[in-house]
């Protein structure tokens, strides 16, 4: 069985996440999805989100292509990887946030052959959660 492994906010599912989630699951035979913890995204996007964590984690278990769901760790951001060795990571279109070195990360890990895939984006004007999120 291959492990697929994305990560993210997911701060209210929209057509994007479904997408991301559908062409990540095509990458193998299970989707494991890390929802980052409400502290994290603050101290990483320096703004809260609009649903805490346990809600976030409930929306994206719900969703048809994912088989798992858990949370990232408050303080080592590849206890995820380390825990659940997946076969392959997905990685957004526009994700930033701990992919610089994650092919090293992940060959000190023992990981040589895990595959780090970036996917496409699906209508990135509109389905954009820093777009639909905006506060005014």
């Amino acid at each position: 069985m291959k492990k697929v492994m994305i990560f993210g906010t997911f701060d209210g599912i929209h057509k994007g996440h479904r997408f991301v989630f559908k062409e990540a699951k095509k990458q193998g035979d299970t989707l494991l999805v890390v929802v980052a913890l409400d502290k994290t995204v603050r101290v990483v996007k320096g703004r809260n989100t609009l649903h805490n964590e346990r809600w976030r984690l409930r929306e994206v278990l719900q969703e048809e292509n994912v088989d798992d769901v858990v949370f990232g760790h408050k303080e080592d951001m590849y206890r995820a990887i380390k825990t659940h060795r997946p076969d392959v990571i997905c990685l957004g279109y526009d994700q930033k946030n701990f992919t610089g070195g994650l092919r090293e990360k992940l060959n000190d890990l023992g990981l040589y052959m895990t595959r780090i895939v970036r996917l496409e984006a699906y209508e990135p004007e509109k389905y954009k959660s820093s777009r639909i999120n905006k506060r005014t």
